[in-house]
């Protein structure tokens, strides 16, 4: 699939005009393509939209008006967009309290390569995590992961014809899934299979 280019960005100025019902479109599709797994684990399955929001939203942040710098956000952001093949996400680990957060994060080391999809019918694809930086050590993970889920044809062929999907973690320390996805996030994720 064709990532963004500069071609795709708005001006600031009319990123200003249009950012308003922009805004209100990205937090009704994070919240869509949002999954929770218990208290503390959430993964927002990314897409091109949302992309192009943050993107335009940093540069707006930023004031970024070279061709420079947006060459930098693109690049930053791409690799988050699905190829067409896969699932790709941003997981966090979110504990209001320093002190848990501290103390969960040294008992989930790994659990980035613990996070998975399982296609109805299908064998369980586990995360390839962090790309581009290594965001964890031996004695404790980071608090955000990005995540890659590559599926096969079969997969996404069994999507295709209406499977169910689940999404997981089966860290020993947090294990947890959730077996049906409604069917509207369901749906979204299929826009990435195209």
């Amino acid at each position: 699939m064709p990532k963004l280019t500069h071609a795709n960005l708005m001006t600031l100025e009319a990123y200003h005009k249009a950012r308003p019902q922009i805004r209100a479109q990205a937090i009704e599709t994070r919240k869509l393509r949002t999954v929770t797994l218990g208290e503390h684990l959430t993964l927002i399955f990314e897409n091109e939209f949302l992309m192009k929001y943050q993107i335009q939203e940093m540069l707006r942040v930023e004031k970024v008006f070279t061709e420079e710098g947006m060459q930098d956000e693109l690049d930053a952001y791409n690799p988050l967009i699905p190829d067409g093949s896969n699932f790709k996400a941003t997981m966090m680990l979110e504990y209001p309290n320093e002190a848990d957060r501290k103390i969960a994060l040294g008992k989930l080391v790994n659990i980035e390569h613990k996070m998975f999809v399982q296609v109805e019918g299908q064998s369980r694809v586990y995360a390839i995590a962090d790309e581009d930086l290594e965001r964890s050590t031996a004695h404790k993970t980071s608090a955000v992961h990005f995540l890659r889920f590559e599926l096969s044809l079969d997969m996404k062929k069994a999507l295709q014809a209406g499977a169910q999907m689940m999404v997981g973690c089966d860290h020993p320390e947090y294990p947890m899934h959730v077996e049906h996805l409604p069917a509207e996030t369901l749906a979204s994720f299929l826009t990435d299979l195209s």
